[in-house]
């Protein structure tokens, strides 16, 4: 039997249409037969953060970071046009007047798809965030580091940065 090719994605950036991209490309991934692992650093790690409750943090700089920038999918703003949130509410409504998925739509489509949805714990330490699965929403199975990426993005057809 053949091994599945493989997609894996590292998601740097926690903007709301580079985090559709993502998912977009995971679900389509998925149902095309590829394993799919989605690796979430830096600012990417906000599009999988808990929507409610606190981040715990450790050091002075890391709280600062943690309460300027909560991260969760529901505060996901545009990149481009983002206009004081207005850009961002137009968006969505265009999204579901097209009957696009929203964020958290895509998510849980993607971990029923069975796409691996990790969170990185290099980049939790450099920004504070407890590396634990409780500060993650629920379909992030997976915590690893940079060595996990870098082997299955050694075995993957196609790897992508978003």
């Amino acid at each position: 039997m053949a091994e599945k090719e493989k997609l894996t994605m590292a998601i740097l950036s926690g903007d709301l249409e580079r985090a559709l991209a993502a998912f977009m490309l995971a679900t389509t991934g998925a149902s095309m037969g590829m394993q799919v692992n989605m690796f979430f650093t830096f600012w990417g790690l906000d599009i999988i953060k808990k929507n409610q409750g606190g981040i715990k943090s450790s050091g002075l700089m890391q709280k600062m970071l943690n309460m300027m920038n909560r991260g969760g999918s529901k505060r996901l703003k545009l990149s481009r046009f983002n206009m004081f949130g207005l850009g961002t509410w137009m968006m969505k409504k265009l999204m579901k007047k097209t009957n696009m998925p929203s964020i958290d739509e895509f998510i849980a489509l993607a971990n029923q798809m069975g796409v691996n949805i990790i969170a990185c714990t290099t980049t939790c330490g450099v920004m504070g965030i407890a590396p634990e699965l409780e500060t993650f929403r629920s379909e992030v199975t997976t915590l690893a580091g940079a060595a996990y990426f870098l082997g299955e993005a050694s075995e993957s057809k196609v790897v992508l940065f978003i």
